[in-house]
């Protein structure tokens, strides 16, 4: 649900829907930053005959903005190109896949990628392989041999392109069931069911990432160490069905379809009425969505859904106080000295939905998942690391938890550290994080995970 079927338009358009964004000091580099792109949510591994792949028709692209003002001074584009071997059979593969040469594969995809900056491009890589999915025992029998064949080093950076494990968790059955979050099931208004540990609907699904390592200094300004990054995926304006080739024929000028910055944004802010606007629009018009950041329904409709188990939120939304705290964590960055003397991600006073990172923050050595709220500064907000709980995150910082922040006389209503759709600790992954590029697990297969 990070961005998972988000808005009426792109839940339509899977491959280029934009699921998570991650961008963190990488750990075992701590000289560059790794950012992740997922697309094409909710994978089912066992999904063949045609298994996931990008779109050839769609434009990728991660910026970052390193000045401020919302608009991208660097971005790296993803071009995909899809190869049929042998179109007379109808299998993905027709024997093991022992290497991403390997002419069993029948239908594989490689990449070109390049960098835009200051008004010119420049082809980094054509022509990169992309990994199979991770089909099974017998197709591809050592999966992670392929994965790092798939990982190249270009222009400087390294690119990765293909499945990894979902690492995202939330309980999306029962939180978009009238906000039921199972902790506090039995203290729901419209009914009291058991309360008990949340469900991870996203466990076993896979993803398509992209994913970039680059020099901390190659996108970040002297003296000025925040970065702000999003994640767009942009289709051409016209789009035509040739029936004779029986496929869809695109020209004109790219429009964008799909952006991602902080994660849950469009999901749980953006009114349904304006989400698909907002996934067409650059973050630095967000100015247009202000009210939706300072005044969340979300906010309010706790107190519809938990009647009296906020009080102190409740006063708060009925005096129509502006959630300045929310303006800060998603349109501007967090100034120094709100967290602590030291602690910033404030990016300055353009108000931009972008997934904002300090690079001059070391990586944790003891991450917590709860980020800045478990006092883990190198956590989200400051970027995302995979793993990090931005569900419960947000979901307290919505609830409260951050509003004593900037106004000390708030106090924050002592449910609130109970409001998270797991408890007491998130479930397992299942294929977790790893410690080097790309960092997101192996992806599930079809025979291992079935259900």
């Amino acid at each position: 649900m990070s961005s998972h079927r988000e808005a009426p338009e792109i839940s339509k358009d899977p491959v280029a829907d934009s699921t998570d964004l991650y961008a963190f000091v990488s750990p075992d580099k701590t000289s560059t930053v790794t950012i992740i792109a997922n697309y094409i949510p909710l994978q089912l591994p066992s999904g063949g005959p045609n298994f996931y792949e990008f779109g050839d028709d769609v434009l990728y692209a991660i910026h970052i903005d390193n000045n401020g003002d919302g608009r991208a001074d660097i971005s790296y584009e993803f071009r995909f190109t899809t190869t049929v071997r042998d179109g007379e059979t109808f299998l993905y593969n027709t024997g093991p896949i022992s290497s991403l040469g390997d002419t069993s594969w029948n239908r594989f995809q490689t990449y070109d990628v390049s960098m835009v900056s200051g008004g010119s491009s420049t082809v980094l890589g054509s022509g990169l392989p992309c990994p199979p999915c991770n089909i099974g025992p017998l197709s591809t029998p050592d999966y992670g041999s392929l994965a790092a064949q798939a990982v190249a080093s270009v222009g400087g950076i390294t690119v990765f392109a293909g499945q990894r494990a979902e690492a995202f968790y939330v309980d999306l059955g029962s939180i978009f069931d009238l906000g039921n979050l199972r902790p506090l099931a039995n203290a729901h208004a419209f009914g009291s069911l058991s309360a008990g540990p949340g469900v991870n609907a996203t466990n076993n699904f896979n993803v398509n990432s992209i994913a970039i390592q680059v020099p901390i200094s190659a996108v970040t300004r002297s003296g000025h160490p925040v970065i702000g990054v999003w994640t767009t995926a942009s289709r051409q304006k016209a789009r035509i069905f040739d029936s004779g080739a029986g496929e869809y024929v695109s020209a004109g000028p790219w429009e964008q379809v799909s952006r991602l910055g902080n994660p849950l944004v469009n999901e749980v802010l953006i009114g349904m009425g304006d989400k698909d606007r907002w996934n067409a629009l650059p973050p630095h018009d967000d100015k247009e969505f202000l009210t939706y950041v300072t005044q969340p329904g979300l906010a309010g409709l706790l107190n519809v859904l938990y009647p009296g188990a906020f009080p102190n939120l409740a006063a708060a939304v009925t005096a129509g106080t502006a959630r300045a705290d929310l303006e800060a964590i998603f349109l501007t960055g967090i100034p120094a000295g709100v967290v602590n003397k030291t602690y910033t991600t404030f990016t300055g006073t353009v108000l931009a939905d972008m997934l904002r990172l300090n690079t001059s923050v070391p990586p944790a050595g003891s991450p917590s998942i709860l980020g800045i709220l478990g006092g883990d500064v190198a956590g989200f907000p400051n970027g995302r690391r995979p793993g990090d709980d931005v569900v419960t995150i947000e979901l307290q910082a919505l609830a409260g938890a951050t509003l004593s922040l900037v106004d000390p006389t708030y106090k924050v209503d002592a449910v609130v550290k109970s409001v998270t759709d797991f408890k007491p600790d998130p479930p397992s992954i299942g294929s977790p994080p790893t410690g080097s590029f790309p960092y997101l697990g192996t992806p599930y297969s079809g025979y291992n995970e079935p259900s």
